[in-house]
């Protein structure tokens, strides 16, 4: 295990600048970030563009083709990227891919085979049918469930997953030890590789004190919105 969790900005470094954005993310980077998540959509015209929301700028991100999402953009002194932007800060970034919804598996999984994330990916997603896709497409890359609730996390043995997104206020240590010790299926893993607990990442968390909690109990990352106290406490 790493002498401490990867830190890794929510958004990017979206306390301090505009969230999803290439000067959030390199802003991660600056504070001191291992590297960031970030969220994908797919809009009409089949381009991943980085965004949280259903509709950008009040415009619906998937029944919009990029360059109506470029103009409207341009209009409100706002950006959106797209993938492959962001791919090429994977040289110098952990980069956490969330996928907010179905239809980009297989574009993400090109844009990986043309831009390699040299300092390790996870693509995640609330969605277990996203994940399967994936998982069909005989991702590279590993995969990662992000959870909200016990419901979502009682999934996770059913997926070709290799990582666990946890919401902070489902971390405990009792959550964590039993995820750690169940008998897993004797099954071929990414890249050939058994099958072994999955990594442990936990969101949003935003105060030294659970900043320092987290970390003692070990888990893999902490995703946070205050990219610079990360860095301060655990750093």
């Amino acid at each position: 295990m790493a002498a401490r969790p990867l830190l890794l900005g929510h958004r990017g470094a979206r306390k301090y600048a505009p969230e999803n954005t290439i000067e959030a993310f390199q802003m991660a980077l600056e504070h001191g970030c291992d590297g960031f998540e970030f969220d994908g959509r797919l809009t009409a015209d089949g381009r991943a563009v980085i965004c949280h929301d259903p509709k950008f700028c009040g415009v619906p991100v998937a029944k919009s083709n990029y360059q109506m999402l470029i103009d409207v953009a341009g209009k409100r002194g706002r950006e959106i990227a797209v993938l492959e932007d962001v791919l090429r800060l994977g040289k110098r970034a952990f980069l956490n891919i969330e996928l907010k919804v179905a239809g980009a598996e297989e574009l993400v999984l090109e844009l990986l085979k043309k831009q390699a994330a040299e300092k390790g990916v996870i693509v995640s997603s609330f969605l277990p049918k996203v994940i399967e896709r994936l998982g069909e497409l005989g991702a590279e890359a590993p995969l990662g469930l992000i959870c909200e609730n016990p419901r979502q996390l009682a999934k996770w043995k059913e997926l070709p997953i290799q990582a666990l997104m946890l919401k902070r206020t489902l971390v405990n240590r009792r959550v964590i030890e039993r995820i750690r010790t169940t008998p897993l299926k004797q099954k071929e893993g990414v890249n050939g590789a058994p099958e072994t607990p999955p990594r442990i990442f936990v969101w949003t968390v935003n105060s030294a004190r659970e900043m320092s909690k987290f970390a003692e109990m070990g888990l893999d990352g902490i995703i946070s919105d205050d990219t610079k106290l990360l860095v301060k406490t655990l750093g």
